[in-house]
């Protein structure tokens, strides 16, 4: 196993190494639930690495070796237990029009190798602010005052949920329902008296919260509630990378998985997923190629996970503390 470095605790285990080369020296079905974006091809660059699969030089190469990843994901998954991946469709690079679909291609990578396609979730975006970010032409008001055949929709990111073929042995258990709210509505205030619920009959709240999750639109996710990057960023990485938000994570793996399972991130970044675990009672498992981008994700896992120690001893509030 080529590992660079290595951080491992009783509650999570960072490499810094190929999620390619890590992940089949890890034991079969040992995950509860995964949860990362993958590197885009033909997007952004992530690293210099020959490695990276942002750096293929075709869908072609990209696919196969994405399809050699999942392969080793659905090895390590439990049965009836699921995995979510974060990604959108891609303008055609080099071409004037059109995107591609990426999102239909690891639909149908998962699907050959032991999953369900289980659900998909937009995370709705702001259109002007994709403009600006992308500078597409199809987005721009001149287009659209121009000839408006070429002006199409902002992409928003897509949330992919997949489920390993078979039963699950480990019901994932909400007895009372939610009672915490994560995204940026305002709750209404005539909930709030249910929080203490015990039965999920009478939670109007966990009722309330879980048709906002239930939604295959999550117009509320708080774009900028991310953890800290740019310490973990070299001087010649894209200007726009940007790590995944905290209410994505933390909402899926509230949803789809139980406290004490362990969460995978095969692409870690600077650690949003693992840190979402561990803030969560999760245990994680996170894997980053890249040396800055690790070197950041264990400094803010290390504070997710200095975090909770504090809190049960009754010091201070998590987020008090993480803001």
């Amino acid at each position: 196993m080529a590992i660079k470095e290595e951080l491992i605790t009783d509650r999570y285990a960072l490499y810094n190494g190929d999620s390619c080369e890590v992940l089949p020296c890890l034991p079969d079905e040992s995950i509860g639930f995964s949860i990362y974006s993958p590197p885009f091809c033909g997007l952004y660059n992530y690293s210099s690495s020959d490695n990276d699969m942002s750096n293929c030089a075709t869908y072609e190469i990209f696919y196969n070796h994405y399809n050699f990843l999942v392969k080793e994901i659905s090895r390590m998954t439990q049965p009836g237990r699921l995995s979510a991946v974060h990604c959108m469709d891609i303008p055609n690079p080099g071409q004037r029009d059109g995107y591609h679909d990426l999102p239909g291609k690891i639909i149908k990578i998962h699907e050959d190798n032991g999953f369900y396609f289980f659900g998909r979730i937009v995370i709705w975006k702001e259109p002007l602010r994709v403009a600006i970010r992308t500078r597409l032409k199809h987005l721009t008001h001149k287009q659209l005052t121009k000839d408006s055949a070429g002006c199409t929709v902002a992409a928003g990111d897509m949330l992919l949920i997949f489920k390993k073929k078979g039963d699950n042995k480990n019901p994932i258990t909400h007895k009372a329902g939610f009672t915490d709210y994560i995204g940026g509505k305002e709750i209404p205030k005539e909930l709030l008296q249910y929080k203490s619920e015990k039965d999920q009959r009478l939670n109007k709240l966990g009722h309330w919260i879980w048709r906002n999750y239930a939604s295959c639109v999550w117009d509320d996710i708080r774009i900028g509630r991310v953890l800290p990057y740019k310490e973990g960023k070299e001087p010649d990485d894209e200007k726009h990378v940007h790590p995944l938000q905290l209410d994505v994570i933390e909402r899926a793996i509230v949803l789809w998985s139980n406290p004490g399972d362990v969460v995978l991130s095969p692409f870690m970044g600077v650690g949003s997923e693992i840190y979402g675990a561990v803030k969560n009672k999760r245990n994680g498992i996170g894997i980053e190629l890249k040396p800055s981008y690790f070197k950041q994700a264990k400094k803010n896992v290390f504070s997710a996970e200095n975090a909770i120690e504090t809190t049960e001893k009754g010091l201070f509030d998590f987020e008090e503390v993480t803001k």
